[in-house]
């Protein structure tokens, strides 16, 4: 813990995909009526940073560990161990590979991609029980085998291993929407709307045999679930068949990850209600607050989440808060639905918090993991606002949080990354000179 004298206690809230473009006429936050954000606002000093870099459209985990004072180039573990480790399960073999996937709509006679995630309307219960019978398979093959878990809703995670060959990460994915380079996979802003077979990325037998089990695996369970009687159930009732898994982001067990504490010098702890957010909690030793999956209530999810929150404050030095809801209509390009998803976040989460703090002993860092603008339809390279207080700093005197304001009143000015950031709030809360 943090000595009594270095305080205040940090309050670390990101709003995923909140953020929108400066090149749109009004952004979600320009629209939103957000009294109790804005009143924060006016306390704050504030700035623009690229998340992964300039050029680069983030993907929530890797955003998460630069977030959180991780270069993703030098610790990023892949969003596969990630999932693995977030849903209680750990990969036990160094001949084991894991992926992040996703249940899909595929059309069986051409391959073409109808909805990369089912329809999004498929529960976590249907997906159990899709994947109950196939949640372990003989590959048949290098002595391969799966292992796949369900998240939440349309989400899963595989484990491809091997009782005898080593295996490699360095595979592409079969999602065709996303693209890796090295570690990190960029969503693609265009991409062929058809499953892909995964391929090595280098000339090693490892990686060549990991990419077979692959698609003897996909083989496999698209075969499975394309007879299932609950995808001809959902046919039935107009929704989407979950035929087949879309495979990426492959990672190896994690090793030489230093937990949070060894590298920044105090103890956080963090909300979680994903799979995603319990793995990177984890696997960097996060003290961990689990409350359940967002539903449409956020007038009852949104009051749990802050009384979490003010609980770890108690044993912690600062809390890691990602409220997920601005995200998916910045996917369905619903403007509308993004705006008041970001004033339901300022009603029911920050207005309570804000009551329930003292702002003499605490700061406040608020930001996004990504920009999901509703014009693109997906996350962007666009840089995301944040904005700082700290009862140690005269304001910057923003009248609301919003890009534009941020861009050009922001005292912080605009960070190349996003792994400087918490260096940057640690210097200024606490006098860090590291």
């Amino acid at each position: 813990m943090i000595d009594a004298y270095l305080i205040p206690r940090l309050i670390y809230i990101v709003l995923d995909g909140a953020a929108d473009s400066v090149k749109d006429e009004k952004t979600s936050y320009e629209l939103a009526d957000t009294p109790a954000l804005d009143s924060l606002a006016k306390m704050s000093v504030g700035g623009m940073m690229y998340v992964l870099g300039r050029g680069i459209a983030p993907e929530s985990d890797a955003a998460v560990f630069s977030l959180l004072g991780y270069d993703p180039n030098k610790y990023y573990v892949g969003r596969g161990p990630i999932e693995i480790y977030g849903l209680g399960s750990s990969m036990v073999s160094d001949r084991e590979v894991a992926f992040r996937g996703n249940l899909a709509a595929v059309n069986a006679n051409t391959n073409k991609l109808v909805d990369r995630r089912c329809g999004r309307d498929i529960s976590t219960e249907e997906s159990s029980e899709l994947i109950k019978n196939i949640s372990h398979l003989d590959l048949g093959k290098f002595e391969g085998y799966a292992k796949t878990y369900v998240g939440v809703g349309y989400r899963v995670a595989t484990v491809i291993g091997s009782e005898k060959y080593k295996l490699s990460d360095n595979v592409s994915n079969t999602d065709p929407a996303y693209q890796r380079h090295g570690k990190i996979s960029h969503a693609l802003k265009k991409f062929d709307p058809y499953t892909k077979k995964a391929f090595p990325l280098d000339d090693k037998e490892d990686s060549r045999r990991t990419a077979e089990l692959v698609n003897i695996f996909i083989e496999k369970v698209t075969d499975h679930l394309s007879n299932h009687p609950l995808n001809r159930k959902r046919e039935k009732q107009g929704k989407l068949p979950c035929n087949t898994i879309l495979l990426r982001d492959a990672g190896i067990r994690p090793s030489n990850l230093p937990l949070f504490k060894h590298l920044h010098g105090f103890k956080m702890g963090a909300v979680v209600e994903m799979p995603v957010e319990k793995g990177i909690a984890n696997l960097l030793a996060l003290a961990m607050a689990e409350v359940p999956p967002p539903t449409p209530y956020k007038d009852k999810d949104y009051p749990i989440r802050v009384d979490k929150a003010l609980s770890l404050l108690e044993i912690t030095d600062a809390v890691y808060i990602h409220l997920k809801g601005p995200d998916e209509p910045g996917h369905d390009g619903d403007l509308e639905a993004k705006v008041k998803a970001i004033e339901d976040i300022d009603k029911y989460f920050i207005r309570p918090l804000l009551d329930g703090i003292s702002f003499d002993y605490n700061a406040i860092l608020v930001t996004s993991d990504h920009a999901t603008p509703p014009s693109a339809r997906g996350h962007t390279d666009d840089p995301v606002p944040f904005m700082l207080y700290t009862p140690y700093k005269k304001p910057d005197g923003f009248a609301k949080f919003t890009e534009r304001n941020m861009l050009k009143k922001g005292s912080l000015g605009i960070l190349e990354v996003g792994w400087d950031l918490l260096p940057l709030v640690k210097r200024m809360i606490w006098g860090y000179k590291g």
